[in-house]
């Protein structure tokens, strides 16, 4: 067999397996949801208003938020990070899922995309759980550090601009207790991890990150195909 770069077919980078995008019309993926979505009726009203946005494919994929909520109540998680809150449809669905006492800190840059959500966090009761930071994540994150709350957090979702993604990581990891869970999403960018470009950043920190995070001994770690892909890194 010849040796080189492999072939890599044409993907549409981050619709490839979402629910709302790339997936929408296939009837197996229609299968999953009828037989496995249990939504919230406020969450699933934040889904279809924010899937009347240009950007909707930024959302998290439902059935990917609904996984994610069962691994925060699996863990009893009452400490929540996300890292990239677009509308909010995630913060909510985290918020949702932790108890009553529960926190999410939700970092984002933009006022404009994340009060799409509010007033869904409000009708569904939750907005008292959601702690908003508006200002770059990385900022958020040393706070939280700072404030003395290393290992006080049950599970973290990094969804946001990929060239900070290794940074994400490591100061979620210092952040996140033992036995928590760090989520990372488009781990496959629509399948531009299979032969990265030189000049592509964004793919190649996604690529490098996914290396590195399969050699990290201070992790285990799931790498699935839900969304435009999921790591789950538990740590140790």
């Amino acid at each position: 067999m010849a040796s080189g770069r492999r072939q890599v077919p044409s993907y549409d980078v981050i619709n490839t397996f979402k629910s709302h995008t790339g997936a929408k019309d296939n009837p197996l993926m229609g299968y999953v949801l009828d037989h496995s979505l249990r939504e919230h009726p406020v969450l699933k009203k934040l889904k279809l208003h924010t899937l009347e946005h240009p950007e909707n494919r930024m959302m998290v994929a439902c059935e990917q938020a609904q996984l994610m909520a069962n691994l925060a109540k699996l863990i009893k998680a009452k400490k929540a990070i996300e890292v990239g809150v677009f509308t909010g449809y995630n913060a909510l669905n985290l918020a949702l899922a932790l108890p009553a006492d529960g926190k999410v800190v939700a970092c984002d840059v933009s006022e404009e995309f994340t009060s799409v959500g509010k007033p869904f966090w409000k009708e569904a009761g939750v907005e008292h759980k959601i702690d908003l930071r508006i200002q770059p994540a990385l900022q958020t994150l040393d706070e939280l550090v700072a404030a003395g709350e290393a290992e006080t957090f049950d599970f973290a979702f990094i969804d946001a601009d990929k060239a900070n993604y290794d940074q994400y990581y490591e100061k979620c990891l210092l952040l996140i207790r033992k036995g928590g869970i760090i989520a990372i999403d488009n781990v496959l960018w629509g399948g531009k991890v299979l032969n990265p470009e030189k000049g592509d950043k964004d793919t190649q920190c996604i690529h490098k990150l996914n290396e590195k995070i399969h050699r990290d001994t201070r992790v285990n770690i799931s790498m699935i195909t839900v969304g435009d892909g999921l790591t789950l890194a538990f740590k140790l």
